[in-house]
């Protein structure tokens, strides 16, 4: 068995250094007389066909020597940062053992005029028992709750303070906004101080719903990054004026680049009247409402699962003197149908003090009708 082996590897050794070469052919054999198959090559292949040209006078156009310059965001920002005002609140609370707490809060605002009238959100002064303002300038103002003027419905927010000569940011129009402009947010994320970031608009009339009751509609939306801190701040174009005022963003997991600035141009008429009155005045009702669904419906022994139910009557008021009544389901307004009380608020803002309106609601089983006459809303308490 020794001997075999080795003559089996000085057999390979021969085999290897004789040079050998071994054809191998497939089981099939070719018919006699077959000429050789000689391989193609691409450029012979090419070379037996033939090519048509697109276009063969075409010429390059070359290089573009033209440059635009980008509108500067820095130049944006160093016009904009002495405008904006960082806020600090202060807001007497009860925790779950009815004691008394101290809770601060944080959020911007911005210089709409330079006699002291400074721009924010409700949410942000809302509550609060201490405003206090820092410039930019280093100069600081505690505001008192009279001088505050809320309109909550629209997250709006007037403070006076009494400052002269303020930088006051200039207004633009947000109507002229298209989707993919650039604009600039400033404001106070996390209470951290004057903070800038750029981004795009993504939307624009956009309606966002805060909750069962609120909405809000012609919104800005925006890439443009909004943090806690942020609401009040402006949203400034590429010429430094204010289009939107920073009011609220969607948080969620998996969710990026969604905030929401009020459209200065729906602002400015309510800023105007709570500067000129100190509130805003709207068609009045006089009720308290409630959206109608399926759990509502069952635990308050409501005969529909939609519309809005009537939680409380003012006395006095226009619903009081109609006769309309507690758990009353209103479903419909001026003939329109209404299925949550968002819809008959914004069906209430768009009618006229004065107007006469007709609602359909229900009381127990019975379908009833009545006429309003819309007041005007009475000062806030």
């Amino acid at each position: 068995m020794r001997k075999l082996v080795v003559s089996f590897i000085v057999l390979s050794f021969m085999i290897l250094g004789s040079g050998c070469y071994f054809e191998f052919r497939s089981s099939s054999t070719l018919p006699p007389g077959t000429p050789p198959v000689t391989p193609v090559t691409p450029a012979a292949q090419i070379a037996q066909g033939t090519v048509t040209p697109i276009d063969p006078a075409w010429k390059s156009p070359g290089i573009s020597d033209s440059s635009i310059s980008l509108p500067s965001i820095a130049d944006v920002v160093e016009k904009g940062n002495p405008s904006v005002v960082t806020i600090t609140t202060e807001q007497i609370v009860n925790d779950m053992f009815s004691r008394q707490l101290t809770q601060s809060g944080a959020g911007s605002g911005w210089i709409l005029d330079k006699k002291g009238i400074i721009v924010t959100n409700n949410h942000v002064v809302e509550g609060a028992s201490k405003v206090i303002l820092q410039f930019s300038d280093g100069r600081t103002s505690e505001c008192a709750s009279a001088n505050v003027f809320r309109d909550p419905l629209t997250d709006l927010a007037i403070i006076k303070v009494d400052l002269s000569n303020l930088p006051a940011l200039s207004v633009g129009d947000s109507s002229r906004l298209r989707v993919g402009d650039w604009v600039v947010g400033i404001g106070n994320p996390l209470g951290k101080g004057i903070r800038a970031k750029e981004g795009t608009i993504s939307g624009l009339k956009v309606s966002l719903s805060l909750d069962e009751e609120e909405s809000m509609h012609d919104l800005i939306e925006t890439s443009t990054a909004i943090n806690p801190g942020n609401s009040g701040g402006p949203l400034l174009n590429m010429k430094s004026e204010v289009i939107g005022i920073t009011s609220a963003k969607i948080s969620a997991v998996g969710v990026e680049g969604m905030g929401y600035a009020i459209s200065i141009n729906s602002a400015l008429p309510i800023l105007q009247e709570l500067i000129n009155k100190g509130y805003v005045t709207r068609p009045f009702l006089g009720v308290e409402l409630y959206t109608v669904n399926d759990y509502v419906a069952y635990y308050n022994h409501l005969p529909v699962n939609r519309g809005a139910v009537v939680t409380v009557v003012q006395p006095g008021s226009p619903a009081a003197n109609a006769g309309l009544r507690r758990l009353d389901v209103i479903l419909k307004y001026q003939n329109k149908d209404i299925g949550t009380a968002s819809e008959l608020l914004r069906e209430l803002r768009n009618s006229k003090i004065g107007e006469e309106v007709t609602i359909t609601y229900m009381r127990g089983k019975n379908s009833l009708t009545t006429s309003v006459r819309l007041t005007t809303s009475p000062p806030p308490k």
